[in-house]
């Protein structure tokens, strides 16, 4: 049993990115998760991410994932709906889950344009939360589809909750924003 654990907590600690960026891709530094919530996301986010390679490889390059306080994001790319909603049903399959999000897009219903285009909106967004000294930019992943923007993150308080959102409100030809944006007191374990 010991040597199991061990083994998950390796598996786990291995997916860090630096010794200060942990699973999800929120910095500890201004992460108000404990350790313990932290490692249920990321357990849950590699989960995820084996069945869905193990139920098409090509899953494990075209959808991606965050896990934040049991609450799953997908994006990504696929070239069916049907795919689409088989990839939500194994998202709401996860154990723990709290909700999904999915901004999954059906390949061809996009062109080169408006692909660049969502580039330019989600660069303007991150640069301006990275200078924007009310916001912890790193808190946040934003995806942009459509000229829709997805912003999936923790706010210490309030008042950077709406300064994330006027940020993205800013930015010119945005058809709308889409905070999924949770403050740090609304974290499930934060409560006990």
């Amino acid at each position: 049993m010991k040597k199991i654990i061990s083994f998950i907590l390796i598996l786990i600690l291995s997916s860090c990115s630096s010794a200060s960026q942990f699973g999800t891709g929120v910095n500890i530094t201004f992460d108000p998760r404990t350790i313990g919530m932290q490692i249920d996301d990321t357990i849950m986010q590699k989960n995820l991410s084996a069945r869905l390679a193990l139920a098409d490889k090509k899953y494990f390059i075209s959808v991606q994932s965050e896990v934040l306080d049991g609450r799953i994001f997908l994006s990504g790319k696929v070239d069916e709906p049907e795919e689409k909603i088989k990839i939500t049903k194994m998202a709401w399959e996860t154990k723990g889950v709290r909700s999904v999000k999915n901004t999954i897009t059906i390949k061809g219903e996009s062109n080169f344009k408006g692909t660049a285009k969502d580039i330019l909106i989600t660069s303007q967004l991150r640069t301006a939360l990275i200078f924007n000294k009310k916001t912890k930019a790193r808190n946040y992943t934003l995806e942009t589809v459509n000229k829709n923007i997805y912003i999936f993150g923790i706010a210490m308080d309030e008042e950077e909750k709406k300064e994330v959102i006027n940020e993205a409100n800013k930015i010119y030809d945005v058809n709308e924003v889409i905070p999924s944006i949770y403050l740090a007191t609304e974290l499930s374990r934060s409560k006990l």
